[in-house]
Parts: structure tokens; C-alpha cells; sequence
């Protein structure tokens, strides 16, 4: 009776065991996701082990362990914080210096053209409440980037791996739409990638698309694996395709703050659509910006390494000709509107100091406001006056109206706080007045 009882114990116990099963693409994706939304403080650096299906590799051709869990840790391709934006949040006195550096590879030293390889100066005309300048400097960078080659001997197991495999296995999609390449990409398994992709491309099924519509393009830039992206895209994926929420690559690289992905991306000689819209309509250089103020909001200090990526996201896009110009399709805001809206002061400094960031720029109207109008509204932003006098330094129109015809002065706050911040917008306004008078005298 005794043993008959532990017996059912057992059974009942075992029929209450989950079976292991491979995860899907879009658990590992979860997984990833979950892992980088807590604080900085409670992100874990050891991602969790998944055990890999029958008939997959349990080791790399030469050894190695596989990497589980799609490698996907941010800080495997996270730059030194020394080696990339040395930013400030405010400036230390009249004047400020943002260094920086990309992380490039020897042979990929062509990505200079999308960096400022020559020292830029610009001199701020500023009244005498505002005295700032800005310098871009080259510095060198020791950081990880993508370029690696491929590993010849892992290669050619991965090749007998595939090849070995049943025909319409290498091409089926699982449940979830997932190929064997949206698996490998997803877990970082490069030259089994590179093996499935060269299968694929033969069957015109490189750009397959799972249930959210991501190719493993898409999947590999989410998962942050740059050298996959690098593999892919010189297997000839399409760089413009994107999910069902209308994102490409571009998009995802710029949500995540995945600069060496970015990097990737743009060193692809494959076009890639700078001003594409998702369907928030929003470019890749919006999602850059919003990605940064993000950042910010989640406390991270602003010489972390997650703001340096968000905001070299940014500068990266700008470089290889991104506009400033653009819109977004919703609101009509541009980067600085966002910006602005966000009280992201080193954001807006950054901006603001772009070569493309003129008079016509810093005056854009979303829906009416200008960025000035947007700064007026802030009355509980600790960056609200400094805000305001670095858009009047670039030459913030401080009459013009929005839609209600009111202008900035009349969305500031009251008390003694407010009154000095339109005194300045008087001031400004005035020293506007006097130097069209004195142009038209000279004529």
C-alpha cells in the first residue's frame, strides 16, 4: 500500500511537468525586452540559458558553446561610456565641448564620412543673457564594433548542418511564421545564420516574415546582433522591409538605441529609405529622438552608455542625411518639437547646434506652436529658462502667434518666476524690432 502511494505521487507529479520546448522568436524577443525594461540598477547581465531543440546543434563547429538566448545583452555591444559623447547636462561656463567618436573597425574606416572628421566650430550669436559655443572633436575608440569574419571551419559545418536537413524543413515556417533563420538570428548563432540565410536566398525566402511581420532582418536588429545584420544584408535582405506596425530596420535600431546595429545599417550599400514613415508616422530619426528622451525619463544620468547610444543614434542619422525638416505625419512636430515638449535639454542643446538647425528650422509650427511656444508651457521643467534662451539664441521669433493667436509670453506661468521669463521674451523681441529698423535704414 505504502509503495503504491509514492508510485501515484510520482505519476501524478511527472503529469504535471511542462515538456522543454524550443522557445519561439517571439519569446526570446520577451525575454529580451523584459530584461531591459527595469532599471538600470536591477538589469541582469547573465541572460537565462534555453535549451536547444532534437536536432539542432548543441555546440558551434569547432567547440564553443553555442550562445543561448540570442546573445542578447545590451552590454555586448555597449561602447565604454569614455569612448563615445562626452555630454553635459548643462554647460560648466560660457562655453562646452561634446566630444565624441564612432565605433568603427579597421575595415570599415568609410563610415567616417557619416562622422565630423574635421573640428567644427560655431559661435553662437547670443544677447548678453546667453554665452554658449559648441565643438565637435574626433576622438579615438577601443570600443567592440561588428566586422568580424566569419569562421571558415563553422562555416563549413553549418553549411553540411543545412544542407544536411530535410529540403522543406529549411524552408517551413512554425506557428508563429519562424524560420530556422528567424531562430538563429534571434540567438546570435551566426554562422549557422549565415548557412540558413544562403539556403533560404536560393528559395527566395530571405525576407520570410513571421507573424508580426518581421523578417530576420528585423528580428536580428531586435535582438541587437550587428554582425548578423551585417551578414544579411550582404546576402541581399531588404533593408526597407518592415513589421506590421510599418517599422523598418532603421526604426528598430533607433527605438532601441542599438547604435553598432545602426552603424550596420548604414554601412550597408544596400539604399535605405532615411525618411521612411511607420505607421505612427514617424521616421527613424523621430524614434531616435523620443528613444533619448526615454532614456532620460528613466533616470538614467545623461553620461550613461544608454543616453550615449540613444543620442549617437541621433547624430549618426543626422550624418548620413537624415532631415531635420521632417515631420511627423500625426502632429507635425519635428525633432526639437519633441524635444521640447519632453523638457530634454541635451537633446535640444544637440540639436540646436546642428549645421542644418537655421533660422526657418527653430520657427517651424506643429499644429501652430513653435518650439518656442512649447518651451513656454513648461512650468514645471527645472530646463525651462535655459531652454527658452537657447531657441531665442538661434533666432526664436517670439511674436509669432499659434492658432489660438496667442504667442509664447502668453503660455508662461505666473509669478515672479514667469514675469522674468517675459522679460527676456520683451527683451528678445525688441532687439528683433531694432535691427529690422536698422536694415531698413541702411537701405
Amino acid at each position: 500500500m505504502y509503495d503504491g502511494s509514492i508510485y501515484l505521487l510520482v505519476v501524478f507529479a511527472a503529469s504535471q511537468e511542462k515538456p522543454c520546448t524550443q522557445p519561439t522568436v517571439k519569446k526570446l524577443l520577451e525575454q529580451k525586452r523584459k530584461r531591459e525594461t527595469p532599471s538600470c540598477s536591477q538589469r541582469s547581465l547573465a541572460p537565462p540559458n534555453y535549451t536547444l531543440s532534437a536536432g539542432e546543434p548543441s555546440t558551434n563547429p569547432g567547440g564553443s558553446s553555442v550562445p543561448s538566448d540570442m546573445a542578447v545583452s545590451s552590454q555586448l555591444w555597449t561602447p565604454a561610456e569614455d569612448t563615445l559623447f562626452s555630454f553635459p547636462t548643462s554647460p560648466p561656463g560660457p562655453s562646452y565641448t561634446c566630444s565624441y567618436s564612432l565605433p568603427v573597425s579597421p575595415e570599415y574606416q568609410h563610415f567616417q564620412n557619416f562622422a565630423n572628421t574635421q573640428p567644427y566650430q560655431e559661435s553662437l550669436v547670443t544677447d548678453s543673457s546667453v554665452s554658449l559655443s559648441w565643438s565637435l572633436e574626433p576622438s579615438h575608440s577601443s570600443a567592440p564594433t561588428f566586422g568580424s569574419p566569419l569562421d571558415s571551419n563553422k562555416l563549413l559545418n553549418a553549411r553540411m548542418f543545412i544542407n544536411g536537413m530535410d529540403y522543406s524543413r529549411t524552408a517551413e515556417q512554425d506557428e508563429d511564421g519562424d524560420t530556422i533563420l528567424h531562430i538563429y538570428s534571434a540567438k546570435g548563432v551566426r554562422e549557422y545564420a549565415y548557412a540558413a540565410a544562403e539556403r533560404l536566398r536560393s528559395m527566395n525566402k530571405l525576407d520570410a516574415k513571421e507573424h508580426k511581420g518581421k523578417t530576420a532582418l528585423l528580428v536580428a536588429v531586435a535582438a541587437n546582433q550587428p554582425e548578423i545584420v551585417h551578414d544579411l544584408l550582404s546576402l541581399g535582405a531588404d533593408m526597407n522591409a518592415c513589421d506590421v506596425n510599418g517599422q523598418t530596420a532603421l526604426h528598430l535600431a533607433s527605438q532601441y538605441g542599438y547604435s553598432v546595429v545602426l552603424q550596420a545599417l548604414l554601412l550597408s550599400s544596400n539604399p535605405a529609405n532615411l525618411e521612411a514613415r511607420n505607421f505612427e508616422g514617424m521616421t527613424p530619426l523621430h524614434c531616435a529622438a523620443l528613444s533619448h528622451c526615454d532614456a532620460m525619463k528613466a533616470g538614467y544620468a545623461g553620461g550613461s552608455s544608454e543616453v550615449k547610444d540613444h543620442l549617437l543614434c541621433v547624430q549618426m542619422l543626422l550624418s548620413a542625411g537624415a532631415s531635420l525638416l521632417s515631420q511627423e505625419i500625426k502632429s507635425n512636430k519635428t525633432v526639437l518639437h519633441l524635444a521640447v515638449k519632453e523638457g530634454n535639454l541635451d537633446l535640444v542643446r544637440f540639436l540646436l547646434h546642428h549645421p542644418q538647425a537655421d533660422k526657418d528650422f527653430v520657427n517651424m509650427k506643429a499644429h501652430g506652436n513653435t518650439a518656442l511656444h512649447m518651451a513656454a508651457g513648461l512650468h514645471t521643467s527645472p530646463h525651462q529658462k535655459e531652454m527658452m534662451q537657447l531657441l531665442l539664441s538661434r533666432g526664436s521669433d517670439p511674436s509669432l502667434r499659434n492658432l489660438e493667436n496667442e504667442q509664447a509670453a502668453h503660455l508662461l506661468q505666473g509669478g515672479a518666476e514667469g514675469e522674468q521669463l517675459r522679460l527676456l521674451l520683451k527683451r528678445r523681441s525688441t532687439l528683433s524690432r531694432r535691427r529690422v529698423f536698422s536694415s531698413h535704414d541702411s537701405f
